[in-house]
């Protein structure tokens, strides 16, 4: 094989990897074709019109989307890349005073994206900037006069209506304005924040001696609720107590009768003991001792229950001489 037709082959290699790049580049310049990337939109004009907007992703051919003109964009158009991807933004030290004039630093952070690539490029000259400046002054304005409470305490709901507020505008200018939010509120007087630290540190010592008040009270409550429930109960038992035993000695009674006349000695014994009245002790065979001691010559019952109960121990000891 001759050697110039074994290198043939290499020398086509190199040439097509040197004019390949080249063949593509000049067809991208010439407007052929375009890739577009992620989060990206490219906007096309032809003699100061907009000629479309491709804003999807891949490989993308202006010729079939636009026509004829697109291929005289590149010697009479241009073609515009923008950025549609989401950015955040924090605006720090907001200056604005309260209903009670106390002069506060806010801080504002909020995310957009481009929406609409054509506004945001013809609409506006300095969108970005249009857009804080917008949001500075709508927080200012939404926050102005407020009581020092409500912008302290409602910062959420304050950032809905700031929201609200530079949404309409933005739209204008082809951002789609994302959560915006109230992220600080400082006091800027070195005096007012000690003045409003000494408040809040009164404020919880108060807020602290209610709640353990609030708390000993509870607790009173609950124990004089649960003693009047005990007494409840020990009145309602202390009344069924009579009819218990009621029935104990009925039943004793119709069994035996003889336990029942112990069972009602025994317990008029206790209560003539519980009493403490004075009790004289006699012996059995001494009636005249008993004769002469009821009328009373220094052993006379204290009591009229130890009286009769004296009588009826006499009575007993006396047997057939008591009728």
């Amino acid at each position: 094989m001759p050697i110039d037709e074994a290198i043939a082959p290499v020398i086509a290699l190199i040439m097509g990897l040197i004019f390949i790049p080249l063949v593509l580049a000049a067809t991208s310049r010439l407007g052929l074709y375009t890739i577009v990337k992620e989060r990206e939109a490219q906007v096309y004009t032809l003699f100061g019109r907009v000629l479309g907007v491709l804003d999807e992703a891949g490989l993308r051919f202006p010729l079939l989307h636009f026509g004829f003109p697109a291929l005289l964009t590149p010697f009479f158009g241009k073609r515009y890349l923008v950025d549609t991807a989401l950015r955040q933004y924090y605006l720090r030290d907001q200056m604005v005073n309260s209903e009670e004039g106390t002069p506060m630093g806010v801080g504002i952070w909020y995310e957009m994206r481009v929406s609409n690539p054509e506004a945001f490029l013809f609409r506006n000259a300095n969108p970005d900037g249009s857009l804080q400046a917008n949001v500075a002054s709508s927080t200012i304005s939404t926050l102005s006069n407020l009581e020092m409470d409500k912008m302290l305490e409602d910062r959420h709901q304050l950032s809905r209506e700031v929201r609200a507020t530079v949404s309409p505008l933005s739209e204008k200018w082809g951002y789609q304005l994302g959560s915006v939010y109230i992220r600080k509120v400082a006091f800027t007087d070195r005096q007012m924040v000690d003045n409003i630290t000494e408040k809040v540190v009164k404020r919880l010592v108060q807020v602290t001696s209610a709640m353990k008040q609030d708390g000993e009270n509870r607790v009173g409550l609950i124990r004089s609720q649960t003693a009047f429930k005990v007494s409840q109960r020990m009145a309602e038992a202390a009344a069924a107590r009579p009819a218990v035993v009621g029935e104990a000695l009925n039943a004793i009674a119709r069994q035996d009768p003889e336990v029942l006349n112990a069972v009602l000695d025994i317990l008029e014994n206790e209560q003539l003991i519980a009493s403490g009245a004075e009790v004289d002790v006699l012996p059995r065979d001494c009636p005249v001792l008993l004769q002469l001691g009821g009328g009373g010559q220094g052993s006379t019952p204290a009591h009229p229950a130890a009286a009769a109960l004296k009588a009826a121990a006499d009575l007993s000891r006396l047997g057939p001489y008591a009728g």
